[in-house]
């Protein structure tokens, strides 16, 4: 049996449902439910998201993670989505803010859907952040001014595309780029142009279909306490480096004139 079959038995199992009023609300016979519970035939989409919808998970846990080692009445429903996110609560149902380490970056792609993975992530708790479901993000390099090599961008999560909005800066979680911060510029039918705020950066777009996570900005944690008067100084690096490009630009241009 796959791990899908045991995951969707154990479920169903655990809410003492037979098959036969599973399948009727599915809308689907007993012998084709079956099939998909003793592994002898694969779901296809539309099936996979009714019962994820049935049952408050997301395909990813139900495909990808061995259920009955998760203790789903300690996971966070989001409000108005039905879908579960791999997140623990504390004993008052209040969510921690899990960091995202500069050390275990590289292990989110896999294991954002894993909850022994979220688990195992370091935990803290912003009291003034309001509602909604917060995680920490390494920031690296310098597209993102004031935002320094270091900092933790602390972002809420967004359940729907639609809600993002052109001007605002997120986290994205792209099966490409892997984990990036970057300002939305434009909104676009099932694409995104993302852009940074260190103009030598060029802007690109970001399909839809690429993004497995969206966490909007909330807030910044890092070590920074410079005075407002050397921030200037990073404009002048900004002016510097979009110089620099401009000159490469050139230069490309008149080597394939050419």
């Amino acid at each position: 049996m796959s791990l899908f079959s045991d995951n969707i038995r154990s479920l169903r199992v655990n809410k003492k449902i037979s098959q036969e009023k599973l399948a009727e609300s599915l809308l689907i016979t007993r012998g084709r439910y079956v099939k998909y519970e003793d592994g002898s035939s694969e779901a296809p989409y539309e099936i996979l998201k009714k019962i994820a919808h049935y049952y408050h998970i997301s395909i990813d846990l139900l495909l990808s993670v061995d259920v009955r080692k998760i203790p789903m009445d300690d996971l966070l429903k989001l409000e108005n989505n039905r879908l579960v996110l791999p997140i623990t609560v504390d004993k008052d149902g209040e969510n921690f803010i899990e960091v995202v380490t500069q050390k275990v970056k590289a292990g989110y792609l896999n294991g954002y859907a894993d909850p022994e993975y979220i688990e195992s992530l370091q935990h803290i708790s912003l009291p003034f952040l309001g509602p909604g479901k917060h995680r920490g993000f390494p920031v690296e390099g310098d597209s993102m001014p004031p935002h320094e090599d270091g900092s933790i961008i602390v972002g809420r999560y967004i359940e729907k595309l639609g809600e993002v909005m052109d001007g605002k800066t997120y986290i994205f979680i792209t099966k490409s780029e892997g984990m990036v911060y970057k300002r939305l510029n434009k909104n676009k039918k099932n694409v995104l142009v993302v852009e940074s705020d260190n103009r030598f950066y060029p802007a690109y777009e970001v399909k839809a279909s690429d993004i497995l996570e969206i966490w909007e900005y909330e807030c910044n944690i890092g070590r920074n306490d410079r005075k407002q008067e050397i921030s200037e100084s990073v404009s002048v690096k900004d002016m510097f480096l979009e110089l620099k490009r401009d000159i490469l630009e050139i230069k490309a241009k008149t080597f394939n004139y050419r």
